[in-house]
């Protein structure tokens, strides 16, 4: 069942066309992903969403809710952390979440909520002593405060060391767990195919595809990347007769075979047959960065 439906978003600003026709639609209880390179309009799509911005043109519909006509009532139905929000430097944690309590009829249980974040120790610490995953724990319960059926993360890992992202990871995955449906606005190709279900990869202010991470890495080929540096010279043919050889590509000394299924044992065990030894052998799955640039032709990152 869809819970929310993007048709044809339209947004532009005096000098500025940030979203050009977004269409996406989003399932109850799924993480769906937002994904693309800074300025593609991921923001500006979600703070429409939200109903923080106004859009131009276009359809929008939250738990059959339009932002522009039913804000208030979107606001119990819908949390967000924003990209870039502070807090004052000296509220401390149980400030917060007891002021944000106080913005919604049936708010949830926060101190219970702090728990669920893992912030509990830090009720009485104050925002500005707080960590960078501290402060995006804080940021994640504060947009759940309110029992919403959908919370919009807006590019929630910026700037975490890779153990506060990991565990910030984690988190979201315990809040779908829930069942709170989540968009999740992302530049990081990890985030993206370690969370969502589905993606909606947005260039230049248009979504360019939406699949499952995995069928993204399929468009792209699929399959792995088996690279080397040979013995001994060898001619191409005796790869790309391998089932599972798509292409061999050479770059100076280095060999770099595409392929799928058993790839690199089949690479190793012809070259073997031919007195071959790949030294400096490296093995790389396809990621969604191939899959944007098969698809944009530019990388993402």
């Amino acid at each position: 069942m869809k819970i929310i439906e993007v048709r044809n978003l339209r947004k532009q600003y005096p000098k500025h066309l940030a979203v050009e026709d977004v269409s996406f639609e989003v399932a109850e209880s799924e993480i769906f992903g937002i994904l693309g390179p800074n300025g593609a309009g991921k923001t500006t799509t979600v703070e429409c969403v939200a109903g923080l911005r106004k859009r131009d043109g276009g359809h929008i519909r939250v738990a059959g809710l339009d932002p522009r006509d039913d804000r208030d009532e979107l606001r119990r139905v819908l949390g967000m952390q924003l990209q870039s929000s502070a807090l004052p430097d000296k509220i401390k944690v149980w400030e917060a979440m007891d002021l944000y309590a106080s913005f919604y009829p049936d708010p949830a249980d926060w101190p219970e909520l702090l728990e669920r974040v893992g912030l509990s120790a830090k009720r009485d610490t104050l925002f500005k002593d707080l960590s960078g995953g501290q402060r995006q724990r804080l940021s994640v319960a504060l947009a759940l405060v309110g029992r919403p059926r959908v919370a919009v993360l807006d590019e929630l890992t910026t700037g975490l060391d890779p153990q506060a992202r990991r565990d910030t990871w984690e988190l979201v995955e315990q809040v779908r767990d829930t069942g709170v449906t989540i968009v999740l606005v992302t530049h990081f190709m990890e985030e993206a195919e370690r969370l969502c279900d589905r993606l909606a990869l947005i260039d230049a202010g248009k979504v360019v595809a939406t699949d499952t991470p995995a069928g993204f890495i399929e468009q792209a080929g699929g399959g792995q990347r088996v690279s080397f540096r040979p013995s001994a010279a060898f001619d191409d043919s005796v790869l790309l007769a391998l089932p599972e050889v798509r292409e061999v590509t050479r770059n100076g000394q280095t060999v770099t075979v595409s392929g799928s299924g058993n790839l690199a044992p089949a690479v190793t065990l012809a070259l073997a047959h031919h007195q071959v030894v790949p030294g400096d052998l490296r093995i790389e799955q396809a990621t969604l960065d191939d899959a944007f640039l098969a698809l944009t032709g530019r990388k993402l990152s």
